[in-house]
């Protein structure tokens, strides 16, 4: 059997500013339902160039001491909502969305609060980290800007489909949260009239229906406790999952884009839930089998 200390941690980035509570709890509680270790982890960024020299030990001392500080933090709020968690600490040095990249090859999850950057602070800053982790880590990432919605009853999960390999992998995902959570899993698949213009919309709405149902088809099977709706939709994805994301645990969505650019390699969807879904998003990159 494999010990708790062998399993792939949840990590949970911590930020040197304030790790947001609301992140921290978000991670701790998928730690103990999993029962798997909780890892806080604070990336150092390289010092300036302009501040190299004389100045360099001090500036690097400054930002360990400020990372410790905020891994301090993160560790009270943690320690006081799960007291018996498995729980590690680390500070790094390098670029924090390089290190928390290279982190999640070893990690079940990586968990995530955000700035609340726009796209433009996005792309220049150098602590831009919930798009690039989203779009290149390892394994599934998980962005804590809203929070978990327990209202409805029975709670749900909302899981967008599209056909792809990385959406087939979200899926697995979504049906693993929503079992966890003894919550309802929402499978939505939305589709753009126009990009079927030349198609009869009554036979594609039954093909999409048909398609959705055979992507959920084996899970389903494997959770047959869980209730399972599915939903085909016309209109633009971002809007529509972000609606559906209203009174939702989490959003999930495959990672799907292609490319080099960082920002292009996550996909215009998961791009846009970051910003404006309701809820926690998950981001699930094609996992191999």
């Amino acid at each position: 059997m494999t010990s708790v200390s062998e399993r792939r941690p949840i990590v949970f980035g911590v930020d040197a500013l304030e790790p947001e509570p609301m992140a921290v709890a978000w991670a701790a509680d998928e730690a103990d339902r999993r029962g798997l270790p909780l890892r806080l982890l604070h990336a150092v960024p390289p010092v300036i160039h302009d501040l190299r020299g004389f100045e360099e030990d001090r500036y690097h001392k400054a930002l360990r001491e400020r990372g410790d500080a905020a891994l301090d933090r993160a560790t009270g709020l943690a320690r006081t909502r799960h007291p018996g968690l498995a729980l590690a600490t680390a500070v790094a040095d390098g670029i924090p969305a390089q290190v928390l990249c290279r982190e999640s090859a070893h990690a079940e999850l990586v968990v995530l609060g955000s700035r609340r950057m726009n796209r433009l602070e996005e792309l220049f800053s150098a602590f831009s980290v919930t798009v690039p982790v989203s779009a290149q880590a390892h394994c599934p990432v998980v962005v804590v800007r809203e929070p978990e919605h327990i209202t409805q009853d029975p709670p749900y999960v909302v899981v967008g489909i599209d056909g792809s390999e990385s959406s087939a992998a979200a899926v697995d995902v979504a049906f693993d949260l929503a079992a966890r959570r003894g919550a309802a899993l929402r499978a939505v698949w939305v589709w753009q009239s126009q990009l079927i213009a030349h198609f009869d919309e009554t036979a594609a709405v039954q093909t999409l229906r048909r398609l959705l149902a055979e992507t959920t088809a084996g899970r389903a099977m494997a959770f047959p406790d869980l209730k399972l709706t599915h939903e085909v939709i016309r209109g633009h994805p971002v809007e529509e999952l972000a609606k559906a994301s209203k009174h939702a645990l989490a959003v999930v969505v495959g990672r799907r884009g292609r490319g080099g650019f960082t920002g292009m390699r996550l996909g215009s969807v998961p791009h846009g839930l970051l910003h404006r879904a309701h809820c926690p998003v998950v981001t699930v990159p094609h996992l191999p089998a």
